[in-house]
């Protein structure tokens, strides 16, 4: 592997770049305060300037390792943070890396989160050398499954009941796409 880093990224309607503090205002109206937001990939949510500011800071001091991707992803048409895209989970060992990504309710179904994971698939192959990139949807996250799909992913498997929410237990599904596959 080839860790580079969080490097910007530019695409027809994305910019994804590192996150700077100036982004908590964007992050707040757009997404990390929405609860249905964020409960789609397990995450708090974060109501109060103060605490998007922590957040930020960890974000910030963590892009001084050359293995962390955390990306925050700017809509080119208001220049705002809509969301973040991340290969959170990275196994050097092995070669591979997992996406996570969100995108603020208003900017959903245009497209943006299948452009930016196609970017950050391509940028883990072509740049991380990785072997294999894997993501993961709940099973209730219907549209997530969908931009999986339009990526090219394979599915894997169901881990059955891996989530408790709102009182029901909600599968994991897992899919992947090899190198070789992508080129």
């Amino acid at each position: 592997m080839n860790h580079i880093g969080t490097q910007r990224i530019e695409t027809q309607n994305l910019i994804l770049r590192q996150f700077t503090y100036d982004d908590d205002s964007a992050m707040l109206k757009n997404w990390i305060a929405d609860e249905n937001i964020q409960s789609m990939y397990s995450e708090p949510t974060y109501t109060t300037k103060e605490a998007v500011d922590a957040l930020l800071n960890q974000y910030i001091n963590l892009y001084q390792s050359n293995d962390y991707y955390r990306w925050a992803i700017i809509a080119k048409e208001n220049e705002e943070c809509i969301g973040q895209i991340a290969y959170f989970l990275v196994d050097t060992k092995n070669n591979f890396a997992e996406i996570e990504y969100c995108i603020g309710s208003a900017f959903q179904c245009r497209g943006f989160a299948t452009e930016a994971t196609k970017a950050v698939i391509d940028y883990g192959f072509s740049k991380i050398k990785l072997h294999k990139v894997q993501i993961c949807h709940k099973s209730i996250n219907i549209p997530s499954k969908r931009v999986i799909e339009k990526c090219g992913f394979h599915y894997e498997g169901t881990l059955r009941d891996y989530f408790y929410m709102n009182g029901v237990y909600v599968d994991r599904l897992y899919y992947s796409i090899l190198e070789h596959e992508y080129q």
